[in-house]
């Protein structure tokens, strides 16, 4: 696959599960039958991916994950979010690190960081 396909891949993938609350059929869609997990609070394979965003949901049953960019490069692709755990909170930017192989995401790191209220700059996170 072209980067311009995984990237809209994970972009289908990354907005089914979380903001259109289907992970089930996000993860039978998007996800390799193998699928390694880097973030320590999550397992691997696409049962621990479903389980985890529906815990995720049921803390914060008004989540929703804004997607600011996405970058592709080979089997790589990026995306850099504001996640928003409850309406008008400033949100977490969470950088995501995905793997593409053979048309599914089989691979996922990511580094979140709380948007703090107050900045050195006038510069946002996003």
């Amino acid at each position: 696959m072209a980067a311009t396909d995984n990237k809209a891949l994970v972009i289908a993938f990354y907005e089914q599960a979380f903001n259109d609350y289907q992970p089930e059929q996000a993860a039978a869609a998007h996800l390799g039958e193998t699928y390694t997990q880097h973030n320590p609070g999550a397992g691997d394979g696409p049962q621990a991916f479903v389980g985890y965003v529906h815990w995720l949901r049921g803390q914060f049953p008004e989540l929703h994950l804004d997607i600011k960019r996405a970058i592709a490069e080979g089997d790589l692709v990026v995306t850099h979010s504001n996640l928003h755990l409850k309406p008008g909170d400033r949100g977490m930017a969470v950088a995501d690190f995905w793997r593409v192989a053979d048309g599914k995401i089989v691979e996922h790191w990511d580094v979140v960081q709380e948007v703090p209220e107050d900045s050195a700059n006038d510069n946002t996170m996003f």
